[in-house]
């Protein structure tokens, strides 16, 4: 899959300020296109890694040295919950758990230590704190977080981002949380069977598949960082409603191969696990309400477009 290519009438401008922002996971799928974006606009990028480098800090050198001079913080940090190599077992759910809360730990207390606080602090979390149904519609001020491991994963990693009322940073850095939807980081893995004509939709494909495409979430992260007003909790999900077996259609539409092969359930559940597999089976009608009303115009809106961008 190419790298992201920003549409020629970008919906995020580059604004008039430069900041300096850290990125925490900013080596990963989502943190290089974020990173990208950022640098286009004319900022400065700083990644927290675990692995030195130019341009980097590490996660261990965070708690003792503090925060560097910042304007903005951001963490995409975490464990791929999906990694079909690795069995679901007590220690990678312990894996997975620390990659996202510790992290996001680290820096928020790292943030309320600082002298001079960043003007923004960012998380990004998952639509999995929405409990999965084909009917209830979700926005930001739904109820969950408290149904499965997942969604109890983000109750976590949102309680963990917290920045204590007695620190300095209270009354200067806004807080957003950013629940994201699928933003295509698997497709790569997906694209065999589709493309033997082998592919389709996963379990009874009824199940809700709220997604977006990974330059809207880069997008909708900058968006907040430059907008200065916008606080609270975002869903960083595409605006229109789609189900997986609408994913898989369009995905065979757009390879231009047939899609009449399901995945079934307990295939599923036997390569992830049943607590993984819920969230391939289930899935929830989240809606952006919030990202909408921030001003955020989406580049890829629809699916099919979506889809035919990331594999072109």
């Amino acid at each position: 899959m190419r790298d992201v290519q920003w549409p020629v009438c970008n919906p995020f401008p580059p604004p008039e300020a430069v900041m300096r922002v850290l990125v925490g996971g900013g080596t990963g799928f989502v943190g290089r296109t974020l990173t990208s974006l950022l640098k286009s606009n004319g900022h400065e990028v700083t990644i927290i890694s675990r692995n030195p480098g130019p341009g980097r800090i590490t996660w261990q050198e965070l708690p003792s040295k503090g925060l560097p001079p910042c304007d903005a913080a951001v963490n995409l940090a975490g464990e791929n919950i999906m990694n079909p190599l690795r069995r679901w077992t007590e220690e990678f759910k312990k894996e997975v758990t620390n990659s996202r809360v510790d992290t996001t730990q680290i820096l928020a207390r790292a943030i309320a230590r600082a002298e001079k606080p960043p003007e923004a602090w960012v998380l990004v979390t998952g639509v999995s704190f929405y409990a999965p149904s084909e009917t209830v519609e979700y926005d930001e001020d739904s109820a969950g977080g408290n149904y499965d491991f997942a969604s109890r994963l983000v109750t976590a990693m949102e309680a963990a981002a917290r920045i204590p009322g007695d620190s300095a940073a209270a009354g200067v850095t806004r807080g957003v949380m950013v629940r994201a939807g699928r933003d295509g980081g698997a497709i790569p893995s997906m694209l065999l069977p589709f493309r033997l004509g082998l592919g389709g939709p996963i379990g009874s494909g009824c199940q809700n598949l709220p997604w977006i495409h990974v330059a809207d979430l880069a997008g909708i992260i900058a968006h907040v960082l430059e907008s200065k007003n916008v606080t609270g909790v975002l869903n960083g999900v595409a605006p229109s409603f789609n189900t997986n077996r609408d994913f898989a259609r369009a995905l065979g539409a757009a390879l231009r191969r047939p899609t009449i092969l399901p995945l079934p359930a307990f295939m599923v559940n036997a390569i992830f696990g049943s607590e993984r597999g819920v969230m391939l089976l289930e899935g929830a009608k989240v809606r952006p309400r919030r990202t909408l009303e921030s001003g955020y115009r989406y580049a890829f809106p629809e699916l099919g477009p979506a889809l035919r961008d990331i594999l072109s």
